[in-house]
């Protein structure tokens, strides 16, 4: 795993080795074992290259980049991990080419030589690279299938920048910092701003699938892969049992890939199906007990999933190690991790996610996680609510808007205890289950509606406040088949990239920690979406036949184990001992000067939450995110 960046300018301007250089080490967080930079010498487009290196495969020298093929005329910067590398190789090999190393990432240079821009479609694994090709004056960014790694980038017509991370591209002095008002609007919708917006304006996020190529001063994106969007439903839907034997093979295969490494590899056990069936395969192929970790929480019950890890780790015999916190661990790690995105983020799992990452690190450098199971096997209570919403829709609406929704809205909700989520949970399914299909789905993923958006935007008119639907909305009709797997395109597409991959990298890289996610191999995904919703998705249970494929791979304790979740009770902390963060970021007057919040608006919010009317805290953990970024990235470096 490695961070990298670049400058190319057709303008006749050359690239400042000084600025490249700061571009480059605002990531050693990402690259900690070395760096280099290439510079394009001569006429013709001024090119820079910058690298930096979190070894994992040749920790040689003859791993360092930016690497070249054999003339010099190709020149890379690579993140990620080509897990089909070795039979790449030797293809390559085969048709001439010669190594000086034995990265992964050297077959790309070679790859590339020989199918130009499409290279990156027979490439498995997590990917973001960037290749510079004198000989055609062309740049090209080619991001892997399902966005595992991030790579965003701003053209301004005379000069491309691209880097790993937007704080990479803010180090050049020709870019302003200008807040991007749709994204903002979209921030407020989901809780993250998806692909290809940013939160500054000309900053843009190539999306998942992509490649782009710079040449002349002229861009150009194109799509080299997508999940087929629709099933052929008139050649039936394969037989169970060998829709099953193929899961099992092709997610064997994918974990045992993900294993390879030249430094010690574990897991993250959260006690949960998905990571529990990959630390079962990674056993089946280790040669020596699997290291895992999990954490827990001693003093939040309602959040310690240890006993549960504890039951996997000794099924499968692995080295296990439980790390151990309470309340004040997590609440010492808060400023750390809100003031470390360099854009707004308020997904409250990036604080266990962080602290399990940087524990882990002090053990192993590769840990493979359970991410993407969710999304592609109907893990979440959203999709059991798609099922149970047309029960609901039974009910006579008279009944439902007089007596069922008034006496829902009058319990007390919040994710202090078991109860109240329980309410909780029941006010958001009702809050979408009367809805339109489209419209149902958008209101179980808003954190704001688009009423409160208005509210708080209101001096913001050009704010579009209906892109977040109509983002869902498209991502929803693109597939043609059941409601289950349409909602698991939609999140697949959107959510998963945008938030939990955006988390685990951002998390993992902040402790130069490489995260691997045998689920989301490309091949995985495409074999999970050829199976239908309804053996997702069972009398509200989902992991169906996920489940029933790995059962022998599972502890009895975990086979019809719900899904929990890894948030965190910022209801609680607000109320507490974070209650000092509302009133420092959310104070009127500094609201009113800044002039993006209505300040009336968020007052509301805030009484509502400390009267215990309602619980926005999610709502207010939103704002209080994008303050602390606003304050870091708007105020103290403007």
């Amino acid at each position: 795993m490695c961070g990298i960046c670049g400058v190319i300018t057709t303008n006749g301007g050359g690239v400042d080795e000084a600025v490249l250089r700061r571009m480059t080490d605002v990531m050693t967080h990402r690259g900690p074992d070395g760096s280099g930079l290439y510079l394009r010498p001569g006429s013709g487009p001024s090119v820079g290259l910058g690298h930096r290196r979190l070894s994992i495969i040749d920790l040689t020298e003859t791993g360092r980049q930016p690497l070249s093929n054999e003339d010099g005329t190709v020149w890379l910067v690579f993140n990620g991990e080509i897990y089909n590398h070795a039979e790449l190789r030797r293809e390559m090999e085969d048709r001439g080419h010669r190594f000086r190393s034995h990265t992964d990432s050297e077959v790309i240079v070679h790859l590339y030589e020989e199918e130009g821009e499409a290279c990156a479609r027979r490439l498995a694994g997590m990917f973001a690279f960037a290749l510079w090709d004198e000989r055609t004056g062309a740049l090209v960014l080619s991001r892997d299938r399902i966005g595992i790694k991030p790579l965003v980038y701003r053209h301004d017509g005379g000069t491309l920048l691209f880097a790993s991370e937007i704080r990479s591209i803010l180090q050049h002095p020709g870019v302003e910092r200008r807040i991007d008002w749709e994204a903002l609007g979209l921030y407020l919708t989901f809780n993250y701003i998806p692909a290809p917006w940013s939160i500054f304006q000309g900053i843009r996020k190539l999306l998942p699938g992509q490649t782009l190529c710079f040449r002349g001063g002229a861009l150009s994106v194109t799509e080299y892969w997508n999940i087929d969007r629709r099933r052929d439903a008139a050649s039936g839907e394969a037989d169970r049992e060998e829709q099953k034997a193929l899961l099992f093979e092709a997610l064997d295969a994918a974990v045992r890939r993900h294993m390879a490494a030249d430094v010690p590899v574990g897991a993250f056990l959260s006690g949960g199906i998905d990571s529990s069936i990959v630390v079962g395969l990674m056993a089946r192929h280790s040669p020596r007990p699997v290291q895992t970790f999990t954490i827990g929480f001693a003093d939040m019950p309602l959040f310690d999933e240890r006993s549960y890890a504890r039951e996997a780790a000794r099924f499968h015999g692995t080295e296990h190690r439980e790390i151990a916190l309470t309340a004040r661990d997590v609440l010492e790690a808060v400023p750390a991790v809100l003031e470390s995105f360099d854009e707004p983020f308020a997904d409250s799992s990036a604080l266990p996610t962080y602290i399990v990452a940087r524990e882990t690190a002090r053990s192993v450098k590769v840990a493979l996680s359970g991410d993407g199971g969710d999304e592609l096997f109907a893990g979440y209570r959203m999709y059991a609510g798609e099922r149970w919403a047309s029960l609901y829709r039974l009910i006579p609406g008279f009944l439902r808007r007089v007596l069922i929704e008034p006496l829902a809205e009058r319990l007390p909700d919040s994710r202090e205890t078991l109860r109240t989520d329980y309410a909780r949970r029941m006010k958001k399914f009702i809050r979408g289950a009367g809805q339109p299909f489209e419209r149902r789905f958008l209101a179980w993923n808003e954190i704001f509606d688009r009423a409160a958006r208005e509210e708080l935007l209101r001096e913001r008119p050009e704010v579009r406040m209906d892109l977040g639907e109509a983002i869902v909305r498209d991502r929803l009709r693109e597939r043609d088949d059941d409601n289950i797997n349409r909602m698991l395109y939609a999140d697949v597409k959107e959510s998963l990239p945008g938030d939990m991959l955006r988390k685990v990298d951002h998390a993992s890289m902040l402790n130069s920690l490489e995260v691997r996610v045998p689920f989301l191999d490309h091949r995985v995904c495409e074999l999970a979406f050829s199976i239908s919703g309804d053996r997702k998705l069972r009398n509200g249970r989902g992991k169906v036949i996920l489940v029933e494929t790995f059962k022998d791979l599972l502890p009895p304790l975990l086979h019809n184990r719900p899904k929990w979740g890894f948030e965190m009770p910022v209801s609680a902390w607000l109320r507490n001992e974070l209650g000092g963060l509302i009133d420092e970021t959310l104070e009127a007057g500094r609201l009113s000067r800044q002039g993006i919040f209505d300040a009336r608006a968020v007052a509301r919010l805030v009484e509502d939450f400390r009267q215990r009317r309602r619980d926005p805290s999610w709502q207010l953990w939103n704002l209080v995110a994008f303050q602390v970024w606003h304050e870091n990235y708007m105020v103290g470096s403007a």
